[in-house]
């Protein structure tokens, strides 16, 4: 068995789906589901049920998940190995700014109990960068958030959160229970610069062109909000300030919490960040 395919496997196993197991892996339908066939062949099992609605996994289907995550792991901390003893010992991570989740303490423990010997270094981006110098060759890997434009990169889904509109404590919508974008309509919003990414301005405008003061960083958003009452939006969980609160925005899609990566050249040690990422935060 080879370990591509084991990763075919997995990703399909996991996805219980072959179109989007596809979509994940950057590859067409077709050739996916060959190797998959051929797999079964080669180990004399069914390993997947297939209906129209999708796959689930047999019986030993079941097995080879849980024997497979368990090789390619192993594979991984022996590309971590060779790639330390070749002297990449170093891993740029990127991080949006001010916008930290607070599990990254927890990934932040796993990678460093499992790759000691990495030196690990994080540059925070602000606001107008979602990719947090992907795209421009900064960093290796990147903990942001979504959408925007993926070019070039391979991105996974580590969580989705629900948004809420950033108001001003005494604005007459903050005592409301939740808002709809409509019922914001016409208020100023902050914006980020020209020429930031057109999909992630477009998600955190709500979806519909704005006016307002440009912003660049969260303090930044807050202070809009303080000093010029406009509204905007940020995660629902977030903890605003003194003199600001957050209302739940219904009918809005939640914010994709994203690890992404280059998909081709990445750095050794970039698999097994990604690895360790999705066991620390419960992602399939």
């Amino acid at each position: 068995m080879e370990l591509r395919t084991l990763r075919y496997f997995v990703a399909v196993a996991e996805e219980l789906h072959f179109g989007r197991a596809a979509a994940r892996l950057h590859m067409s339908q077709p050739p996916l589901s060959r190797a998959i066939k051929a797999l079964e062949t080669e180990l004399g099992a069914a390993l997947l049920h297939r209906t129209s609605a999708g796959v689930t996994l047999t019986e030993a289907g079941a097995v080879l998940l849980d024997e497979a995550r368990g090789l390619l792991d192993r594979a991984d901390r022996v590309r971590a190995r060779v790639a330390a003893a070749a002297g990449a010992t170093a891993l740029t991570v990127g991080i949006l700014g001010d916008s930290t989740d607070p599990d990254v303490v927890r990934l932040a423990d796993a990678y460093r109990r499992r790759y000691p010997h990495v030196e690990v270094t994080v540059r925070e981006t602000d606001l107008t960068d979602p990719t947090c110098g992907l795209h421009a060759g900064l960093v290796d890997v990147a903990l942001t958030r979504g959408p925007f434009d993926p070019t070039g990169l391979s991105t996974h889904e580590l969580r989705a959160d629900p948004v809420g509109a950033l108001l001003r404590a005494d604005d007459p919508l903050a005592g409301r229970a939740s808002l709809t974008p409509s019922e914001l309509a016409g208020r100023r919003w902050f914006r980020f610069p020209a020429g930031t990414d057109p999909a992630w301005q477009a998600y955190w405008n709500g979806g519909e062109p704005r006016r307002g003061p440009v912003v660049r960083t969260v303090r930044e958003c807050r202070q809009a909000v303080l000093w010029n009452g406009t509204v905007g939006m940020t995660l629902a969980g977030h903890v605003p300030g003194e003199d600001l609160t957050v209302i739940p925005l219904a009918g809005l899609p939640p914010s994709p919490l994203l690890l992404a990566w280059p998909r081709t050249g990445p750095n050794p040690l970039v698999r097994s960040f990604v690895r360790t990422a999705l066991a620390a935060y419960g992602a399939s």
